[in-house]
């Protein structure tokens, strides 16, 4: 499965530090919101045509609070587009944020800040 799902914070900060350079885009979702799973599909379009060049995680908001309340999440699907964690930072380098389940927004997000192949929907 290309859809990473996060299980812990120290599972979230070791995939972070695993991506190096890559672009890490997180879906913070949760089971019971209908925009998430509406979005559900698309996220694993992406994830397979962009693998080679963008890291996707899924953090279940209920599941992992301490890293929903460090990012400040209020609202789901919330996406986080994070580059160059690395360990002297610590919060990783957060690129841009959006809340909902704009498809052509994150699109354009992970476009602009990793240049991955066109794609299409």
């Amino acid at each position: 499965m290309v859809l990473q799902i996060v299980e812990s914070k120290e599972d979230f900060e070791k995939k972070l530090e695993e991506a190096g350079d890559k672009l890490v885009v997180v879906d913070f979702f949760a089971t019971w919101c209908g925009p998430c799973k509406m979005g559900e599909p698309f996220l694993k379009q992406q994830s397979e045509i962009l693998k080679d060049v963008v890291i996707f995680l899924k953090v279940d908001v209920d599941e992992n609070e301490e890293i929903t309340q460090e990012y400040e999440i209020a609202c789901m699907p919330t996406f986080l587009f994070i580059k160059n964690k690395t360990r002297e930072v610590s919060l990783p380098f957060q690129l841009d944020e959006i809340s909902g389940a704009n498809e052509e927004s994150i699109k354009e997000c992970w476009t602009s800040t990793s240049n991955p192949p066109t794609t299409s929907s």
